[in-house]
């Protein structure tokens, strides 16, 4: 009898934790909404849908009256900001992870799953150049602000700074340990950083390939990093739901800002005083909740949002996407913030002055 009664309490036990994990997972999926803020100064004007996978980057076109967005559907698509309208599709062999476009929005570069880095002509859509020697995946590319050097990384975590020109390998970076997620240039072109899953954020020397500063500050994986337009500062944003933001001089923190979820993109507005994050919609419990019942409709997560610099207070927040931001730009004017999303879609905001 002790036997049939003990083993009765341990299967109630085991219903009632299904039970309140159940609930919890339901209340984060269904009802749980982290704190947002409306602004007033941020509208939607465009949502693009023509992709058929996750969109993985955006940048606007120098007069920023175009966009070019890459998505693991394999393209590259060229759009008219104001009409919504394709103008040019792009296809190459493999997924696009990430890319970049030159200063002069000639050339765009783009990642990929194949471990190629390519070169595209946006004005006719040729292939200029096919960087090979990176194993595994391409997670992430970048352009020096004069054009004349491409970076990339991913999964074989070494980084490699080619002359863009003649395809030339110049430096191939060691240090990380783990998968390098992004690199970018500094607005001179003298320094690269790069952001890795070892949780350290690097910067190196473009010209020697000497290795300059290594953080480690960063509890987790750290995703993102952008300089500002100035040169000044550098934000990072992390797994461990947080951005920081770095004296690039001395590399000193000057602010950090906490969110409930992971963030994985990041940029600066054109005069440094306002930067825009994206990332997980949903917390660590609802993204597992939404990875098997799909996205709640009626409780979007807030999927990005945009930060005064000066004192980190939080302006806007973003909830139209049905998934993660995987990207954002900035328009050239400053009036217009773009967002790309897994949910497939490339949100178009317009952004009245905050002063």
């Amino acid at each position: 009898m002790l036997i049939k009664n003990k083993g009765k309490s341990i299967l109630v036990f085991l219903l009632l934790t299904l039970l309140i994990i159940i609930g919890v997972l339901a209340y984060v999926h269904f009802i749980y909404q982290p704190p947002k803020v409306d602004s007033g100064f941020v509208k939607l004007r465009y949502t693009f849908s023509r992709h058929t996978h996750i969109v993985t980057g955006v940048r606007f076109t120098p007069n920023d009256s175009l966009l070019i967005t890459g998505s693991v559907d394999s393209t590259l698509m060229l759009w008219n900001r104001a009409t919504g309208a394709v103008i040019r599709t792009i296809r190459q062999p493999g997924g696009i992870t990430y890319l970049d476009l030159s200063t002069d929005g000639n050339f765009v570069v783009t990642g990929s799953y194949d471990g190629i880095v390519r070169i595209w002509n946006i004005s006719n859509g040729a292939l200029m150049q096919e960087l090979k020697g990176s194993k595994g995946t391409v997670w992430t590319v970048a352009f020096s602000s004069d054009g004349k050097f491409v970076a990339a990384s991913g999964d074989d975590r070494d980084i490699k700074i080619w002359r863009t020109e003649t395809g030339e390998l110049m430096h191939t970076l060691k240090g990380h340990k783990r998968i390098v997620w992004s690199v970018k240039f500094s607005p001179d072109g003298r320094t690269l950083a790069s952001a890795s899953y070892d949780y350290s954020l690097k910067l190196w020397n473009v010209a020697d390939g000497k290795l300059l500063r290594d953080n480690h500050e960063h509890k987790e994986t750290v995703v993102d990093i952008a300089f500002s337009h100035n040169g000044k500062m550098l934000a990072s944003t992390s797994d461990d739901c947080t951005i920081k933001l770095w004296n690039t001089a001395g590399g000193s923190l000057i602010r950090s800002m906490k969110v409930p979820e992971h963030v994985q993109a990041v940029a600066f507005s054109p005069d440094d005083t306002l930067l825009m994050t994206g990332g997980r919609d949903k917390t660590m419990a609802g993204e597992l909740v939404q990875n098997f019942f799909g996205t709640a409709e009626n409780n979007k997560g807030v999927s990005a949002r945009l930060w005064d610099v000066s004192t980190g207070t939080l302006l806007h927040s973003f909830t139209h996407h049905n998934d993660d931001v995987m990207d954002i730009a900035y328009s050239h004017d400053g009036r217009w913030i773009a967002t790309a999303s897994a949910d497939k879609t490339v949100d178009v905001w317009e952004v009245s002055s905050l002063r």
